[in-house]
C-alpha cells in the first residue's frame, strides 16, 4: 500500500510539473503543445533498485610461458687454408613452455623442454648432434616456511635414433645404432620434501622414488657399450629399480645484466646398489645479445654404469634466435 501511494504521488508531481511549464511556454509565445523535460524535475523512487555492471576479476592462479627458436653453427675454410679444418653448418631448434597454478599453499608446474639438431660436415652424411625431450610435472604443498611436500613424475628420452661411426677394414664409415624414442627413455614418480629458500634455487629428498627405464627396441642391446642395453634385462623391455634416495638440485638465475645461468643435478641411489649411484648434470650459460638474438653454452655430464662405466659429457656453443610467448 505504501508503494501504492508513492507510484501515486509520483504521478501527480509529474502532471503538476507539466501544467507549470504549458503555462511558461503560453507565456513565452512558444507553441502550448511543446513539451519541455527538465532533467531536476524527475524524482526517483527510494525503492528503485540500480544495476552496475558485473566488474570481471581476472584468474591470476595459472601462468605460462613458452619460448622457442633455433640455433646456427657454421664454419667454412677456403681450399688453400693452411690451417687444416673441415666445412660444417649446424641446425638445431628448440620448444620449451612451463605451465604452472599456484594459489595460497598450492602450487603445480608442468615443464616440457624440446631439443633437436643435425650438423652437417663436408664429405660426410648429416648427422644428429642434440636430440631431447624432457617432461617433469610436479605438485606441491607448503608445510613450513621454506618446505614443502611435493609428488613428482617426469620422463626424459629422445625423438630420433642415435648412431656411433666406426671406419671399416675398406675404410667405409659404418653407422651402429645404439638409442631411439624410447630407447632408452627413464620414467620417475617420487614423493618427497623440497626445500626452496628463494624462487630460483630449490632441493628436494625423494626416499622411495621410483624409476622404470624402457628400451622399446629389443634389438638394440648389440650396439650397446658391452651389450648392457642401459641396464634391461635382454629380451625385456622394461627395468624397475626402487631408490634409497634420489636428489634433485635446480637453479635458474640471472648472475649478470642479460646473463642466466640454469642448471639440473639428479643423484639416484639404487638400494640394490649403493656404489653405483646415478649422477646427471645438465647446465646453460644464455648471454642475451637483443630481444630475439642470444648466446648459448650448454654442458651435460653423466655417471652412469648401465650405460657405460666412464664419465659422459657433451657440450656445445650456438648463437641463437628466440620468440617467448
Amino acid at each position: 500500500m505504501q508503494k501504492f501511494f508513492i507510484r501515486l504521488l509520483l504521478v501527480i508531481s509529474i502532471f503538476l510539473n507539466s501544467l507549470v511549464v504549458f503555462a511558461q511556454v503560453d507565456s513565452s509565445g512558444i507553441k502550448a503543445d511543446t513539451l519541455i523535460i527538465q532533467p531536476d524535475t524527475l524524482i526517483i523512487p527510494a525503492d528503485t533498485i540500480i544495476i552496475k555492471p558485473r566488474e570481471v576479476v581476472k584468474d591470476t592462479s595459472w601462468k605460462s610461458k613458452t619460448e622457442y627458436g633455433a640455433n646456427l653453427n657454421q664454419g667454412s675454410f677456403s681450399n688453400n687454408w693452411t690451417g687444416g679444418g673441415v666445412n660444417s653448418i649446424a641446425l638445431g631448434l628448440f620448444f620449451n613452455t612451463v605451465i604452472e597454478y599456484r594459489k595460497e599453499d598450492e602450487s603445480w608446474r608442468n615443464e616440457l623442454q624440446t631439443q633437436y639438431g643435425i650438423v652437417k660436415n663436408r664429405g660426410q652424411a648429416s648427422r644428429k648432434n642434440v636430440d631431447r625431450i624432457f617432461f617433469d610435472t610436479k605438485y606441491s604443498r607448503r608445510m613450513a616456511k621454506s618446505w614443502n611436500f611435493i609428488g613428482n613424475i617426469n620422463l626424459l628420452t629422445q625423438f630420433a635414433p642415435g648412431y656411433t661411426y666406426e671406419e671399416g677394414l675398406d675404410g667405409d664409415i659404418i653407422p651402429r645404432r645404439v638409442s631411439g624414442f624410447f630407447s632408452p627413455a627413464y620414467l620417475t614418480e617420487s614423493v618427497g620434501i623440497e626445500y626452496k629458500p628463494v624462487q630460483h634455487f630449490f632441493i628436494t629428498f625423494s626416499p622411495g622414488a621410483v624409476r622404470q627405464t624402457i628400451v622399446a627396441d629389443k634389438g638394440l642391446y648389440v650396439n650397446t657399450p658391452d651389450q648392457k642395453n642401459y641396464g634391461v634385462p635382454i629380451g625385456q623391455t622394461m627395468r624397475t629399480e626402487l631408490a634409497l634416495m634420489q636428489v634433485v638440485v635446480n637453479f635458474k638465475k640471472d648472475i649478470a645484466t642479460n646473463v642466466n645461468l640454469s642448471f639440473r643435478y639428479l643423484l639416484f641411489a639404487n638400494y640394490r646398489n649403493l656404489g653405483a649411484m646415478d649422477n646427471r648434470l645438465d647446465a646453460t650459460l644464455t648471454a642475451k645479445v637483443n630481444k630475439y638474438i642470444n648466446v648459448n653454452l650448454g654442458a651435460i655430464v653423466v655417471y652412469d654404469e648401465d650405460q657405460s662405466y666412464q664419465i659422459q659429457y657433451a657440450q656445445s656453443l650456438a648463437l641463437g634466435f628466440i620468440y617467448k610467448l
